[in-house]
């Protein structure tokens, strides 16, 4: 797989003799300085030294702000700031983070996400003991605007350690890693290529998880040391919302049925479409809240383009009727007597409802 390939850049090897530190730590950001030293704190308060850690923030051209100012005041030298000359979208300054890196592991940490103590010194005692993994991960926590606990991630098995192969299918099925709390060799990079240019921000990441699977063991580390924020102004967000994210999840899953195994394919592509359709379902519950009926009804029309499972068509139509519905209703009863004709689109056909 280190052959080149038309949708994933090479990642070059480090050249022989030059000075290479065990942990690379890269920072992607775009127009998210207020959250930038937040970050840079909970990695500067584990920091080993520069001969032991690379830090380096990699702006995609912020316009709304200025990071090289903050990686400044709090970096003070110790932290490297690179400014793309001009903007190229999440997943290229994904690709400049991998190609600047230098350490032997990578991890990508956005600008608005944070680490715990104890995140370093766990994961790489993970990759001393254990040379045969190609990633390690930990439990995530979610966090709000805030930063505030909302909830915890799954727990993927009961003691740290390597994940059995059929943790494969689980990670197949529905994205289950968040990218702050994930750390992968920088070779395998060399090795598998870097993140898949035909797919959006917030599928990017699941595909390439699932193709270090297929070809890596993977450590799990139990005790949530990483902390993924998740907010309203969010890219992926609004990819969900505009139905960009949708469509790049039904991309990421054709790509990545070549790595599976093949007795397992055809009914894990169904239950991946199944998870799909849920994902989007529970944005659009959570867009009721705006009063934002048209983008719910849209997500309601995507998710059953994934799948019209008995199970996805139930929770779709209880969105339906206990949401939507009265949000409708209320919006008609608001309009003039002489303008009673329902906003925004048609909830769901009869053809998209069968």
């Amino acid at each position: 797989m280190n052959q080149p390939h038309p949708y994933r850049p090479t990642i070059p090897p480090i050249a022989d003799g030059e000075p290479r530190p065990l942990w690379s730590v890269m920072i992607p950001i775009y127009n998210s300085a207020s959250y930038l030293r937040e970050t840079l704190a909970s990695i500067l308060a584990q920091d080993p030294g520069p001969d032991v850690m690379q830090i380096v923030v990699v702006d995609d051209h912020s316009t709304q702000d200025d990071p090289a100012a903050v990686v400044e005041e709090l970096g003070r030298g110790r932290v490297e700031f690179y400014r793309q000359p001009q903007n190229v979208g999440l997943v290229k300054n994904f690709q400049t983070t991998l190609e600047l890196s230098r350490g032997k592991l990578i991890h990508q940490l956005h600008g608005d996400d944070l680490v715990r103590d104890g995140f370093y010194q766990k994961l790489e005692r993970a990759f001393m003991e254990n040379p045969e993994i190609g990633a390690a991960f930990c439990r995530h926590i979610i966090i709000d605007e805030h930063s505030h606990w909302q909830y915890i991630s799954v727990l993927e098995q009961q003691e740290s350690g390597v994940l059995p192969g059929s943790w494969l299918l689980l990670i197949a099925a529905f994205q289950r890693i968040q990218a702050p709390s994930i750390v992968v060799r920088r070779e395998v990079y060399e090795k598998l290529g870097g993140f898949d240019y035909r797919l959006p921000t917030g599928c990017e990441d699941w595909e390439m998880w699932v193709r270090i699977a297929a070809n890596y063991p993977i450590w799990y580390e139990v005790e949530p040391l990483a902390m993924y924020r998740k907010h309203s102004g969010s890219i992926t967000k609004a990819t969900v919302k505009n139905g960009i994210y949708s469509q790049g999840m039904h991309k990421a899953t054709t790509i990545f049925q070549a790595y599976l195994p093949k007795e397992n394919a055809g009914e894990l592509y169904n239950h991946t479409m199944q998870n799909c359709a849920f994902h989007c379902l529970e944005i659009a519950q959570s867009l009721i809240n705006t009063r934002d009926v048209e983008g719910t009804i849209n997500l309601i029309q995507q998710a059953l383009k994934f799948s019209r499972s008995f199970k996805v068509i139930r929770s779709a139509g209880r969105i339906i009727s206990l949401d939507v519905l009265p949000e409708l209703v209320r919006r008609t009863l608001q309009r003039p007597s002489n303008s009673l004709t329902i906003v925004g689109k048609q909830p769901i056909d009869k053809e998209e409802a069968q």
